[in-house]
Formats: C-alpha cells, structure tokens, sequence
C-alpha cells in the first residue's frame, strides 16, 4: 500500500499482530533459504525500523516447518566464484549484524526447525530469543570450509562461554533447542508447539513496557557487542576471504550431492 515503509522488502513478509508488534515472517522456498534478496533485506530491514514510530517490538520467525535453512546455494554460489558479488554479500553480512544491535526497538525471534546461516545471525542477535525443544541450531561455516564470521565470534562466546562455543563452532555441531538453552546461547526454551505463542507473549509484554528503559537497556548492554567490533570485523573478513579458496567451492559442491567434503586447501591436513 502506498507509504508502505516495507513495500521494498519484497522477499520477506509482515503482519501486525496486534498494536506496536511487527512481525517478519522468513518465507522461501527450501526452508526459508536465505537468497540473494533475502540477504539484503535481512541486512536493511532494521533501519526502517528503527525508524517507524508504529513499532515498539519486532518479532522474526520462519513459515513451515523452519526457521531458516541458512544461505541458498545460489547465494552461495555467487561468493565462490564473484568477487564483486562476495564483497557485497559481505557488506551485508556487516550491515545485518551491526543494524540489528543498533536497533532501538527490542527484537524477539521465535525460532523453530532447522535454524542456519543469515537467519540463524539474526535469531541468536534477537534481544530474546524463544526456540522449540527440538529447533536444530547449527553454525555450519567450518563444515562450508570457511571461517565461523558474520555473528559467531561476536556473540557465542558471550552467550554460552568460550569453552561452548569453540566446540559447536569448530565441529558444527547440532544443537537442539534445549541443549541451546542449557548452556546460555537462548532466552527461553518451550515445547515446540508453544513458540510462536510464547514469543508473541513476550513481544507483546515488551510493547506495552516503558520504552525508553526498555530501549535505553538494549542500548547499554549492547555495548558488549560493540566492545567487540575488532573481533567481528576480523572474523567476517577471514570467512570472505575463505570464500575465494578451494575449501569453499568444495564445500558447496559437497553439500549440492550431500556427501562428505574432501577439502585440500593449503591449510589443511
């Protein structure tokens, strides 16, 4: 509709749930597969926003049966073998990380199925994040045959411990929601039927808060994360330079026939 602040997001989806609650619903096909468009409007969606005097909260989910099922191989694709494209992506990768700390307007992820890749930056960076018991969480850039970049070493480390996080980002481990819960690296955790309830609930609750403490504490404790700016901008350019190298275009192709990669770049045994 005209005036619409969102009518140029076109890959994703809102609604309104109820008054101050904009909901974004993660909707493609392969399990809400993040593509090329995707992947811009995820980066840019928070500086609308932001700046929207009707939200008070956002709410972020997935249609179906996923939350996210990480970068499409399309987009993928386009870093292996584009240089251009990969310094665009990774552009975005920075603005999708750093628009969602600066937000003003709290953010709560419902985050349910398989959650990888650009949906999972956003999921995890939600200032709480309400997850099914059996969500299956996975950072899967170091079975991509890249480095963990985009969010990884900015936030998991702070959320569930050092020790936690290089394991799960080492190994790519699955997580499930509760073992997620278990070790800090979510807010709550419910029974998978209860998600998107739950977090309408705490959505709600945050909207009809005092918003100046509400967004001021955001503000505050976000510092954490922009303390560790060095940390992010080093780990987002070793995984776009991993993309240029032979692991990734191996990785992709593994993951295209399902079968175990067989990386040889100069860097590994």
């Amino acid at each position: 509709m005209a005036g619409d602040p969102y009518a140029r997001f076109r890959s994703l989806t809102f609604e309104r749930p109820e008054a101050g609650v904009l909901k974004i619903l993660l909707d493609a096909p392969n399990l809400n597969a993040v593509g090329p468009d995707a992947h811009r409007d995820l980066a840019d969606v928070w500086l609308a926003i932001d700046r929207d005097p009707d939200v008070r909260v956002t709410l972020l989910t997935g249609a179906g049966k996923a939350f996210s099922a990480g970068g499409s191989f399309e987009l993928i694709e386009q870093m292996v073998n584009d240089y251009a494209a990969r310094t665009r992506v990774m552009r975005e990768a920075r603005d999708l990380v750093i628009n969602i700390v600066n937000c003003s307007k709290p953010v709560v992820s419902a985050i349910h199925g398989p959650a990888v890749g650009a949906g999972l930056v956003a999921g995890l960076l939600a200032d709480v994040s309400v997850v099914g018991r059996t969500a299956r969480i996975i950072d899967g850039h170091t079975r991509l045959g890249v480095a963990a970049g985009d969010h990884a070493a900015l936030c998991w480390p702070l959320l569930c411990g050092m020790a936690k996080a290089k394991y799960y980002l080492l190994t790519c481990e699955t997580l499930t929601g509760e073992e997620a819960e278990r070790i800090g690296l979510v807010s709550l955790c419910v029974d998978d039927g209860e998600v998107q309830e739950r977090a309408l609930a705490v959505a709600g609750d945050l909207s009809r808060g005092a918003q100046s403490a509400i967004r001021w504490t955001k503000h505050t404790l976000n510092h954490w994360y922009r303390m560790l700016g060095p940390v992010f901008d080093a780990s987002l350019a070793y995984e776009f330079y991993g993309f240029g190298g032979p692991d990734a275009a191996e990785g992709l192709a593994a993951h295209r026939e399902k079968r175990a990669p067989r990386f040889s770049g100069p860097t590994s045994e």
